[in-house]
């Protein structure tokens, strides 16, 4: 006789009652803890327990991920603070550092003024010295023949 190798055919409910009868063998410690299921879900007359155990492990993961996305929410609100709070301390150090230029322009119109008032007193002062060498010069005549020197008037 030949063997069949299909496996039998098991009806749902058989299924699941093996499914609950394994389950229910394994330790407590394998186990999921026996959490409550979220207040938005309300299990419906008929279902199996097997249903129920599914339908309660998948709310669970879905109510996992749902905090862990409130929490990202939450963190993305403390960065978003974190910068803020750089915004504004940006904003006040821009202030200073317009504050700090206006300073450097005021310092350099005035290192501009004072170099240029040196230069006119250094122009000023050469032209006079200028001037005043010029009647030195003007009015000290020296006689070739009897190598004295002698003054004139500073009149020519």
């Amino acid at each position: 006789m030949v063997a069949s190798t299909t496996p039998p055919i098991f009806s749902t409910t058989d299924l699941e009652r093996e499914i609950e009868e394994e389950f229910r063998k394994l330790p407590p410690a394998v186990r999921s803890p026996n959490l409550a299921i979220p207040d938005y879900v309300e299990h419906r007359d008929g279902v199996t327990e097997i249903g129920k155990l599914a339908a309660e492990a998948v709310v669970r993961e879905y109510e996992a991920a749902a905090k862990d996305i409130e929490t990202m929410g939450a963190e993305l609100i403390k960065r978003v603070n974190q910068c803020e709070t750089m915004t504004r301390g940006a904003f006040a150090v821009t202030e200073e550092i317009k504050e700090t230029a206006a300073r450097y322009r005021e310092e350099a119109k005035r290192v501009f003024l004072e170099i240029e008032n040196c230069s006119l007193m250094t122009a000023e002062v050469r032209k006079t010295c200028n001037e005043l060498i010029e009647k030195i010069v003007g009015t000290v005549t020296i006689d070739i023949d009897g190598l004295k020197p002698s003054r004139r008037s500073g009149k020519p």
